[in-house]
């Protein structure tokens, strides 16, 4: 019994992580419909920028944050105000183009400059700490703080969206492009300024996820996927939704673990289907 207890805190530390992926790719869906191909290989992109950081002005890697963060923020901005407000439009063709175009960009500029060897970031002993729940139940450090930051930043987007004039002009630009543009409201602006939000949550998630396990240049569709699904199995449209996917899709995967070492992804997988199947709209989703 203890051993499924202890299987279950841990994919729900692991869902933690899936959430951080998944919340820029919730922000962007929401408010411009825009499905990000790139949005992985943003991730890895992240990540390699925190492990130049730390290397060259040798920082903790959550202190790299500080920089890295408004970094992502003012490419997502430049970005979306530059090349991504083109494409939008009544056809989904051109930003999935452009996005699948930028995803190869990136991948092989990160094979260009650091090669395909695996890398990750140095935490000083975070990576391995861990601390005593119970006798018989551990608790991972860094796990912890990846759960916590992603349970914080999640409700930071939520009261972004609900208590804010930001989180007001994402809603109306969303629901009705052209009365938004009657009422005053920059249209371009306010999407440069949601792909700005959603990639200081990259920068955030590319950074955990640097420290948790070893990232190589070609691994940015499978955080894309893993974002994806949590997204889906929340449903589209959801911040919570978003947060509650994530960790739906750790869990699947940890008793997956369980149960069979090769079943692990497999589960999770299994899970996105299982509520494609019964609840397509998402656990969370507006029902059409």
């Amino acid at each position: 019994m203890i051993d499924w207890i202890n299987t279950i805190a841990q994919g729900l530390l692991l869902g933690g992580l899936y959430a951080l992926f998944a919340l820029g790719l919730s922000l962007v869906f929401g408010v411009m419909r825009l499905v990000n191909i790139a949005h992985g290989d943003l991730i890895l992109l992240a990540a390699f920028l925190a492990i130049v950081i730390t290397s060259v002005l040798n920082l903790h890697p959550l202190l790299s944050l500080a920089i890295l963060v408004p970094l992502m923020f003012i490419l997502g901005y430049v970005l979306q105000r530059g090349l991504l407000n083109f494409t939008l439009g009544r056809d989904i063709l051109p930003p999935l183009l452009v996005t699948f175009g930028l995803s190869i960009l990136i991948q092989n500029g990160l094979l260009e400059v650091f090669s395909a060897d695996s890398r990750s970031l140095p935490g000083g002993g975070i990576e391995t700490a861990s601390f005593q729940v119970t006798e018989h139940l551990a608790v991972g450090t860094l796990p912890l703080i990846i759960f916590a930051t992603a349970l914080v930043l999640t409700a930071a987007l939520q009261l972004l969206f609900a208590r804010t004039a930001l989180g007001r002009a994402f809603r109306a630009t969303s629901d009705d492009q052209q009365a938004a543009q009657l009422m005053g409201i920059n249209n371009r602006h306010i999407y440069a300024l949601a792909t700005a939000v959603a990639f200081a949550t990259i920068a955030v998630s590319g950074v955990f996820l640097a420290l948790r396990t070893t990232i190589a240049p070609t691994d940015g569709p499978a955080q894309l996927l893993y974002g994806f699904e949590a997204v889906i199995i929340g449903g589209l449209g959801s911040i919570w939704g978003t947060f509650a996917g994530g960790v739906i899709l750790g869990v699947a995967q940890a008793i997956g673990f369980r149960m069979d070492p090769g079943w692990g992804v497999l589960s999770g997988h299994v899970a996105f289907l299982a509520v494609l199947l019964f609840k397509p709209t998402g656990l969370l989703g507006k029902g059409s």
